[in-house]
């Protein structure tokens, strides 16, 4: 296992600091090749430092909020936690960034100093537009890579094939699947379906994406029929928000029910340790969080409401991509891609 170097910005999710650092103490216990950058306040950071071999202290005296407006925050607080943990990756101090942090602050901070790949059209040089991928659990025991999740509102046909193959490199390199099937979402499977946006993107995805397979449903993220499924941010974001409030209702539901009679909490006890397995696959602890696909580095967004855990996993996930060279083939799974 080769050594890599991860920055993780201790002011991220909405947990106390101390959270982040027993995280990044557990990431630091399971990999002895991991090194972590820790950007925060000096008050918050330096004894953890200080006290762990293979943490570094980068001290960033102000913190972006999730109330900050993102892109007013990157501009004026550069020297915050999210802001020097981007310009430490294009300086080349760190090789990947895992934040719990606002999510539109690290994207923001992530396209303008970690900077996306370009491509060459008319003779210029313009940049790609970086999409926000994750990988959802499907009914197949599998992954189904979903993107973009809400980075892109408005976005050509020509973004929506590039999120395509990007996400189906992550979902090889990272997921494990050989050869993805790729699903565009839209309103139904017929390839006439759709909105005039998604019937002007079927074309240029059959066309340029290996493994396309069509349109699909919103059904399609949980079912596991299709390996990858795209879609620009602004349908990606409510599909996504509309997944998680499913889940939520529905643990919320059966744990009414469950604990709603003496026979209902007999039988939760009896299945406490089934419920709580689906609680921890449907929270995305798992999985670290989403990554920021499209930037010349890697950047791993976790959730808000994170854990030990999550923090654990999110810092293990960015170096794992680093090892695996998930940055390089996202840029070759791309035509027209320029230095």
């Amino acid at each position: 296992m080769s050594k890599v170097r991860v920055c993780v910005d201790a002011m991220g999710g909405d947990e106390e600091p101390s959270v982040v650092l027993e995280g990044i103490a557990a990431a630091l216990a399971a990999d002895q090749e991991l090194e972590v950058l820790v950007a925060g306040p000096e008050e918050v950071i330096s004894d953890f430092c200080a006290s762990h071999d293979r943490a570094e202290a980068l001290i960033a005296p102000q913190v972006i909020t999730m109330e900050d407006d993102p892109i007013k925050a990157v501009m004026t607080k550069r020297k915050s936690s999210i802001v020097l943990a981007c310009r430490a990756i294009k300086k080349g101090n760190a090789q990947g960034f895992f934040s719990a942090g606002s999510t539109g602050a690290v994207t923001a901070a992530a396209t303008a100093y970690v900077t996306p790949f370009r491509y060459e059209e008319g003779g210029e040089r313009r940049p790609i537009r970086p999409c926000i991928t994750t990988a959802f659990p499907n009914a197949k025991g599998g992954n189904t890579v979903f993107a973009d999740m809400g980075a892109n509102p408005d976005v050509e046909p020509e973004d929506i094939v590039r999120f395509a193959q990007m996400a189906s490199a992550y979902a090889r390199v990272v997921c494990g699947i050989d050869h993805p099937s790729v699903g565009l979402l839209s309103n139904g499977t017929e390839e006439h379906k759709g909105s005039r946006f998604t019937q002007a993107c079927f074309p240029l995805m059959a066309e340029q994406v290996p493994g396309f397979a069509g349109n699909c449903e919103g059904t399609d993220l949980l079912t596991g029929r299709l390996d990858v499924i795209v879609s620009d941010g602004f349908a990606g974001n409510i599909a996504l928000k509309a997944t998680e409030g499913a889940a939520k209702f529905l643990l919320g539901e059966l744990k009414r029910t469950l604990l709603g009679s003496l026979k209902g909490k007999i039988a939760a006890l009896l299945v406490k340790d089934s419920l709580y397995a689906i609680k921890e696959k449907l929270s995305g602890d798992e999985y670290g969080g989403a990554i920021l696909l499209g930037l010349k580095g890697v950047v791993l967004i976790g959730h808000g409401a994170t854990s030990v855990e999550a923090v654990k996993n999110g810092t293990l996930a960015t170096a794992r991509a680093v090892r695996a060279g998930l940055v390089d083939e996202v840029a070759s799974s791309m035509e027209g891609i320029v230095a």
